[in-house]
């Protein structure tokens, strides 16, 4: 049985809700917002900020928001804050698995743990159409249309997939598990996971 399993997603795709499915099924911890809430205690930075930066590709906006903010560290060790952050989640997520089996959302924890033969690492993906009607049922209209929101949120996802770790987001070769949610459902996506995670 694997005592780590990791789950990357498209925006929209429901990975998060399978994620929580699979770590409730399981038994084991769960760590999404989890995540963010010990990157703050370490870094100072509040929740909104982490989540709104630590998955996402650099920018102008994050250096000078960094910079701004009180007690925020402009350089550390030489790194930039967004180097920063990255290296607290990076230490966040290994210390986590070294502590109990738990299944870890996005944040690159599927290169971060790719050396280990007890983690799981998976990708939840589904076609725009279906991920468009998601996010407008579950978070309701905006000024952008859906399918912009989808593309804005992926690109960023992408960039720093492709920033801090060299690879491809979305991948095939860099996960274990590929899924597309509109095919299986949310259901038996939680199901199919479950039954890799035992082999």
């Amino acid at each position: 049985m694997k005592r780590i399993i990791t789950v990357s997603r498209q925006f929209g795709s429901g990975g998060r809700t399978i994620a929580k499915g699979v770590a409730e099924r399981l038994g084991m911890a769960y760590y999404d917002k989890e995540l963010i809430k010990k990157v703050a205690e370490k870094t100072g930075f509040s929740d909104e900020y982490i989540e709104k930066n630590g998955e996402y590709a650099p920018s102008k906006s994050f250096f000078s928001l960094a910079s701004s903010f009180i007690g925020a560290p402009r350089v550390m060790g030489g790194m930039s804050a967004y180097d920063y952050l990255w290296v607290v989640q990076r230490n966040a997520i290994l210390e986590i698995v070294e502590k109990e089996p738990c299944v870890i959302v996005g944040r690159c924890a599927d290169y971060i743990l790719k050396d280990r033969q007890d983690c799981l690492n998976v990708f939840i993906h589904a076609p725009m159409e279906a991920r468009a009607e998601r996010i407008v049922r579950l978070y309701g209209e905006s000024e952008k249309k859906p399918e912009e929101r989808l593309k804005d949120k992926d690109t960023k996802r992408a960039i720093n997939y492709k920033h801090f770790t060299g690879g491809t987001w979305g991948d095939s070769r860099n996960y274990d598990l590929c899924l597309n949610s509109e095919t299986f459902g949310i259901e038996r996506c939680i199901e199919m996971i479950i039954e890799a995670a035992k082999l």
